[in-house]
């Protein structure tokens, strides 16, 4: 274990415990160890040991995993944007996320772009610009703070509805990804 892991043991210990009600002798008394020793683990004085991390967490109904996880890792997301037909494509969340998210810019065209139809769902909300949405039989504008869902099995083109950019953020689920990151040379 690393010494910044060992370092929390003993707040976690007591966390636990206080999320419990429960007092130092009430633990030390179940864990069969002396109260002194439980209040220099939790305070970092003692260093933490199996010996007598095992009879606290079996009273305490947690596993050692509790007391030892290691620190968060680190949030930020690096991954390149994609660029694809004229758009940019940013990642916002980490490569295997349960949710995908993106900020999509939309450049302005002279045609719409073709109609797709593809499983999944997809859930949008427009930063800047003016955003052109055809599904099915409509066309829609959607402007700065509006937002829409639909079924992606619904034929539909979405593009910037002007003559500048469209900035969305978009969330799909894993066959939206495909369809909207996919490039040749992936």
């Amino acid at each position: 274990m690393v010494a910044a892991e060992l370092k929390q043991v003993g707040p976690r210990l007591r966390a636990i415990r206080h999320s419990k009600g429960w007092t130092l002798e009430k633990l030390a008394a179940r864990a069969q160890i002396s109260v002194s020793t439980l209040s220099r683990l939790e305070s970092g004085k003692r260093q933490a040991s199996l010996e007598l991390l095992i009879p606290l967490t079996r009273q305490l109904g947690i596993g050692l995993d509790d007391l030892v996880n290691p620190s968060a890792p680190d949030p930020r997301v690096r991954r390149q944007a994609v660029r694809r037909d004229g758009m940019v494509i940013a990642p916002l969340t980490p490569e295997g996320s349960p949710i995908t998210t993106y900020k999509i810019t939309y450049p302005p065209v002279k045609e719409p772009p073709d109609l797709r139809v593809h499983d999944g769902y997809e859930w949008l909300y427009v930063l800047s610009g003016r955003l052109r949405l055809l599904l099915g039989e409509q066309d829609l504008i959607l402007t700065k703070g509006e937002a829409a869902e639909f079924d992606t099995r619904v034929p539909h083109a979405i593009f910037a509805g002007g003559a500048r950019p469209a900035q969305v953020l978009s969330i799909f689920n894993n066959e939206g990804v495909r369809m909207h990151t996919y490039t040749a040379q992936s």
